[in-house]
């Protein structure tokens, strides 16, 4: 008999009942699937990205499908002034936030040599800027009020390990993880909590599509790279995030918890195996990857 415990619900139905999560890039990917465990769980969700109808979609979809309260708000999470807006509308509509997912992130497959500087900063700006100002905007506002509260970083194994071709990504989740860590420390006399979570494999149809394009499979099955020989499942991860929010992790902070199946245990850097991929091929590759002009 299959075991399928790990796609279904962990915590409790009312485990965030009268709370109000705010979810950066959560209209779609991994984020949509976090908010929308939070919304059954029923926590009232903020979810907040640069394309408004994607968002205001995705809001709309998750409402519909859990009866919660889900609110989509535009913003560019680089912009201090947008993230500042962007909580007090949240505040303006529930009330009182009580926990932050920072899940907005942008990446890409490149030699590094080959990188304008705008395009690393576009990287890091969104990964790690991104992360300060909404950690910042959140922290002072609890800060101020005397109120605890609960920050969840989606992190990744290479800001620690490293690795080749993904490198402004690395910069910025490494800076993002060390933030946690020393706020932990820092803000746990105000009563907020501060952790991640580096996930694997966990298949979406944005990052899959950049950063595993099937010219580089080989034909060979990704999944076997993985110790326990399969990709993971959006609840394993939604289950964790959610715990990582609740006061059942009361007393976790300054803790990254990677859900990858043991993957960067078999090798540091996942993204290091693209050294074979020679230069004609990354010229295809990168005209693929080219959005299309308007």
């Amino acid at each position: 008999m299959t075991n399928t415990r790990h796609t279904q619900s962990m915590l409790p139905p009312d485990s965030f009942r009268g709370q109000t999560i705010v979810v950066t890039g959560g209209g779609t990917g991994l984020g949509r699937s976090m908010s929308q465990y939070l919304l059954t769980l029923g926590a009232k969700v903020a979810i907040c990205g640069r394309r408004l109808e994607v968002v205001e979609r995705a809001a709309q979809e998750m409402a519909e499908t859990t009866g919660g309260e889900a609110l989509a708000l535009k913003c560019d999470v680089r912009q201090s002034e947008e993230v500042e807006a962007m909580f007090s509308a949240v505040s303006e509509q529930f009330g009182r936030v009580h926990g932050l997912i920072n899940n907005a992130a942008g990446n890409f497959i490149c030699p590094t040599e080959r990188l304008s500087y705008n395009a690393f900063n576009a990287v890091v700006d969104i990964v790690l800027k991104g992360t300060y100002n909404c950690t910042l905007a959140i922290g002072k506002r609890w800060i101020d009020a005397g109120t605890p509260g609960a920050i969840l970083n989606i992190s990744t194994t290479y800001a620690w390990t490293g690795s080749g071709y993904v490198v402004p990504s690395a910069v910025a989740k490494a800076g993002a993880l060390i933030m946690v860590r020393s706020l932990a420390s820092e803000w746990g006399k105000y009563g907020i909590r501060l952790n991640a979570i580096a996930p694997g494999s966990f298949p979406t149809e944005g990052a899959w599509s950049r950063l595993k394009p099937p010219e580089l499979e080989d034909g060979g099955n990704l999944s076997q790279k993985v110790p326990l020989g399969r990709f993971g499942e959006h609840q394993e991860l939604a289950n964790l995030a959610a715990y990582l929010l609740s006061d059942f992790s009361a007393y976790i902070t300054g803790a990254c918890v990677t859900i990858d199946g043991g993957a960067w245990l078999r090798g540091a850097g996942q993204f290091n195996a693209l050294e074979r991929v020679d230069s004609e091929q990354w010229d295809a590759l990168q005209a693929a990857m080219k959005p299309p002009k308007k």
